[in-house]
């Protein structure tokens, strides 16, 4: 490291501020003015843009000495998403699960910190106090001491990562969209039946070819839920797949020399494979061996964070309990499955709240079987299956181009932000990769 560099404590980069949550209960506090951001709004992304809630002016000004500015460095500071950081993109309130660095720009560089902060996780987790609920405080959060050069060189740093998160960030932005259209030409077909009642009232179905079009009825008969396309079925959710639960934790006896496959837990759905993902390398039976592009569904934790469907997009690793790998019946099948569980996702997270205790709730095999669906003729299926496979490849290979260029992110900045690897150097590997 040059001489050049020198050791700061976070408490001496500007302000420390801890969160603070308005009054529920007060009605001029509700509003859309001000952003507030709580531990869900952590996505990945270096910039939290918008925010899960927000706050009237009376809301923020309640907490007044919790409103922090735009280019703030946010890092939650409790539980199990402990350690996340981000820049906040406008003035904004956080709660009191999140820790905020003002910073002094004058000598320190926001982006600069937060990438420092974001390599860090696994060490602001290990100065946390408490058992049940770690915590790490305002004081021991200022304490957090890191390395850094000159502004200058500050800024000429995050310059050099930025077009890595940029593409990264672009790469999400594409996946929400094509998830968006994926999504509504589930609900428009199998929610809405937009084509049965465009043909009920005598209308061509809107975007959509005559030997579609001829694929749907012409109008609706009564079922148990409610008015259906006549001639489709209703089936429990349950029904539409296998689903296989994972394996008991302590079966997998797992060790820390990180043998064999990494265990995945909720934590690991949403953040993939990390230093604290455990590992195994006993031979458990072939159903709990979760294969890249699996469809997971989560049906236990906290009803409006965890209960949820993803895509497995990471390497062959190991199923654990509390989460389902789904295999439906069918291949063609595969994207209606996912879609229509993505689609219950506010159902299951409602189904989880009811049984909810000490902040957890779950989904059982009885919700699922319980959980009454409308199944199409397998010529629809097939149909939906020839439009949305391609949306979900596309899918899958941004994802899977976004998590090359994290990696090869998270592996030059800890050499960057050390002084280990020359910036020039560092400058070429990232404008070959972006080329």
């Amino acid at each position: 490291m040059s001489s050049e560099w020198r050791s700061y404590r976070l408490d001496e980069a500007g302000r420390i501020v801890t969160g603070k949550t308005p009054k529920g209960n007060v009605a001029k506090y509700v509003g859309r003015d001000v952003p507030f951001v709580t531990p869900p709004d952590f996505d990945g992304s270096k910039w939290i843009d918008e925010t899960a809630r927000r706050i009237s002016k009376s809301g923020a000004l309640s907490v007044k000495n919790s409103i922090v500015p735009a280019g703030s460095v946010l890092v939650t500071c409790i539980g199990s998403d402990m350690g996340k950081a981000a820049l906040t993109r406008s003035s904004c309130v956080t709660n009191q699960q999140i820790n905020a660095v003002v910073v002094d720009e004058d000598r320190f560089c926001p982006e600069f910190l937060y990438y420092n902060l974001s390599l860090r996780k696994d060490e602001i987790r290990g100065l946390a106090g408490g058992s049940a609920q770690p915590i790490l405080n305002k004081s021991a959060f200022g304490q957090v001491r890191f390395n850094c050069p000159p502004l200058l060189q500050q800024k000429a740093i995050a310059a050099a990562v930025g077009p890595l998160d940029n593409r990264i960030t672009l790469l999400r932005e594409t996946n929400a969209t094509l998830e968006a259209i994926a999504q509504a030409l589930f609900k428009s077909w199998f929610v809405d039946f937009d084509p049965v009642r465009a043909k009920a009232e005598g209308r061509q179905p809107e975007s959509m070819d005559a030997t579609t079009a001829a694929l749907f009825p012409d109008s609706f008969e009564e079922s148990e839920l409610g008015l259906v396309p006549e001639g489709w079925m209703s089936r429990p959710i349950y029904d539409m797949a296998t689903y296989i639960n994972g394996a008991a934790y302590k079966a997998f006896e797992p060790n820390a020399e990180r043998r064999g496959l990494p265990i995945i837990k909720i934590a690991e759905l949403k953040a993939g494979v990390s230093a604290q993902t455990a590992f195994s390398d006993v031979a458990m039976p072939t159903k709990y061996l979760i294969e890249t592009g699996d469809i997971l569904f989560s049906w236990s934790g906290n009803p409006d964070t965890s209960i949820d469907t993803f895509v497995w997009q990471h390497a062959p690793a190991l199923l654990n309990q509390h989460i389902f790998r789904v295999l439906p019946h069918e291949t063609c099948e595969r994207s209606f499955v996912l879609q229509m569980l993505r689609n219950l996702k506010p159902v299951f997270a409602e189904l989880a709240r009811n049984k909810q205790t000490t902040g957890l709730g779950h989904v059982t095999v009885a919700d699922m079987k319980r959980l009454q669906v409308v199944y199409p003729p397998m010529s629809v299926i097939e149909q939906f299956n020839i439009l949305a496979v391609p949306i979900h490849q596309m899918i899958f290979g941004n994802e899977q181009q976004a998590q090359t260029l994290t990696q090869l992110r998270d592996t030059l900045l800890p050499r960057l932000i050390s002084g280990q690897l020359r910036l020039p150097e560092a400058e070429k590997i990232i404008e070959g990769v972006l080329a």
